[in-house]
């Protein structure tokens, strides 16, 4: 199976739009969206609208800022700067996407057998995978070999191989990595609409689970266009200034 995995657009129309033109040039048999369509950014129905249309090859999960903008959590947890965003957005999701949103399933979502897919980590879908010790803790309780996760941002590969643990900051327009059979993987593909590696350019992964390789890449968007649309709708100057330079 070939599988294209996408995560954090935040509303981000500019970058998702780009991916999309890109990825339509290959032949996937499932698209794996990891969660946070909408927050942040001031497309939010387009990058909706754009998931849904990916049925029936679509399988996805809930981010914290879908279940923040579409009422299933009050944010408090949040900053004021992402949930000023998502009552934005909130207030102008149309009736069909705030239901569809709010009905994203919550991860773990298992894909196929040994495969799976979540926002966070698969033990709680708001937590932060940035560490060795945050990988240990789901390797010892979550069995599954491959999970691709998001939330952090930050395209990155933690791996279990025998007792070895590893972790690989994926860097770089593109590279690819050759899955043992016998290990353990967490793999965030990083964000579409919000990269927070000091690189602005969108990002996003394929897998094959045949051949098991797993491949990355970053592709420039037209960040001063999503910058305008931000500050345009009212929405914090905060929000467009980071995406310059992949905060």
């Amino acid at each position: 199976m070939r599988y294209l995995i996408l995560s954090d657009m935040h509303a981000n129309w500019e970058a998702f739009e780009v991916i999309l033109r890109r990825a339509r040039r290959k032949r996937f048999d499932s698209i794996l969206v990891l969660g946070d369509l909408v927050g942040y950014g001031a497309a939010p129905n387009q990058v909706v609208e754009a998931v849904r249309r990916m049925a029936p090859r679509l399988i996805v999960v809930r981010g914290n800022h879908d279940k923040v903008a579409s009422g299933l959590d009050p944010g408090t947890n949040f900053n004021q700067t992402a949930l000023t965003a998502a009552q934005w957005t909130a207030d102008r999701l149309t009736s069909a996407n705030l239901r569809y949103v709010r009905e994203l399933p919550e991860g773990p979502v298992e894909v196929a057998p040994g495969l799976a897919i979540c926002h966070g980590s698969p033990l709680d879908e708001d937590t932060y995978v940035f560490s060795d010790i945050d990988a240990f803790e789901i390797f010892s309780s979550f069995d599954t070999p491959v999970t691709f996760f998001g939330h952090t941002h930050i395209p990155s590969l933690f791996s279990l191989e025998g007792k070895r643990l590893g972790v690989t900051a994926l860097r770089g327009g593109s590279g690819s990595i050759q899955l043992d059979p016998k290990g353990r993987y967490l793999i965030n593909p990083g964000s579409i609409g919000q990269p927070r590696d000091r690189d602005p350019r969108a990002s996003y992964m394929t897998y094959d689970s045949r051949r098991r390789l797993v491949r990355w890449y970053r592709l420039p968007y037209p960040v001063l266009a999503a910058q305008k649309r931000i500050l345009k709708a009212g929405l914090p100057h905060a929000l467009a200034d980071r995406l310059a330079i992949g905060a």
